[in-house]
């Protein structure tokens, strides 16, 4: 049996929004992005207690059902500790189902609390990024959003097969400072297992090649030479075969490409997220208005944050 938690003990954890595949890094490139959701966690007699202010309000259980909980029970028993209850606040800003990883960092959220909670206890030291990554990542089955939200900044991330087990692995980057980032977050939202579905379990050799080349090159874009972000962010993997289920957002791409700026859909979409150097072009800006999408001026966020 689990040795439990000591009543009374409080973590507070704030993680970033994220956006992944940053255009043809698919399943490998993420970006921690300044748009948070903050939770406090306090052990408790018995029983779960969910609370959500913000996004998620009216939408989402407020059982152990939720997702920062499933998070936040299965970072526990990774630890061999267990809880008599929990009472759980949330503070959400990160837009649902826009595809800026609110799942990933709902996540993140919970086993990190979990962390927390373990080494205030003194029952163990807190998770490793290691260890964080690696539980974050089995709920989705990739770790492009769960290592941006983990590490921040930009990140690169893998996985590989140990005698038939995946190990999710991350790297983060140092952004350019000169490359800003504006998000087009339109009301609407998408489902990501729908367009997940919408993908080939094969595609032509020459769009494989066209992909390894440009995510190589958003390394270097994303690193040393911001000039190259237009071309780093070309994809020929996945965005096209969205396309059907998602023709607002592919508008607003494709206007903003045509126009220079290196933009790509974020996630699953239907976000839109744009990188420069220079500014936006006011037309772009105003033609994704027009078709519901708001631009937001964001900067490139910092890890996760335990208190």
């Amino acid at each position: 049996m689990n040795q439990p938690l000591p009543l009374g003990v409080s973590c507070s954890v704030r993680v970033p929004a994220s956006s992944a595949n940053l255009g043809a890094g698919f399943d490998s490139l993420g970006l921690a992005l300044d748009i948070y959701d903050d939770l406090t966690v306090t052990t408790i007699a018995s029983g779960v207690r969910v609370s959500v202010d913000g996004e998620g309000d009216g939408a989402v259980p407020l059982d152990d059902t939720h997702l920062v909980v499933r998070a936040l029970l299965r970072g526990l028993d990774a630890g061999g500790v267990g809880s008599t209850g929990l009472e759980i606040v949330c503070r959400n800003a990160i837009p649902h189902a826009r595809g800026l990883g609110s799942s990933a960092a709902a996540v993140v959220s919970g086993l990190a609390a979990a962390s927390g909670l373990m080494a205030k206890s003194g029952l163990r030291q807190p998770f490793s990024t290691e260890e964080l990554i690696q539980l974050a990542s089995e709920f989705e089955g990739h770790p492009d959003n769960a290592a941006a939200s983990v590490l921040g900044s930009a990140v690169v991330s893998w996985t590989e097969f140990v005698d038939g087990v995946a190990r999710y692995h991350a790297r983060p980057l140092a952004v350019h400072p000169a490359i800003a980032v504006t998000a087009f977050i339109p009301s609407t939202e998408s489902s990501t297992s729908l367009t997940r579905g919408l993908l080939p379990d094969a595609v032509p050799r020459s769009d494989a090649v066209f992909n390894v080349s440009r995510s190589a090159l958003a390394v270097v874009a994303l690193t040393s030479d911001p000039g190259c972000l237009h071309a780093a962010t070309a994809d020929r993997l996945h965005q096209h075969y969205r396309a059907p289920v998602l023709p607002d957002t592919t508008h607003v791409v494709d206007e903003l490409r045509g126009r220079g700026v290196a933009a790509f859909v974020s996630g699953a979409g239907p976000s839109v997220l744009a990188l420069h150097d220079q500014p936006l072009p006011a037309a772009a800006v105003e033609h994704a208005a027009r078709v519901g999408f708001a631009a937001r001026s964001l900067r490139v966020a910092g890890p996760v944050d335990v208190r």
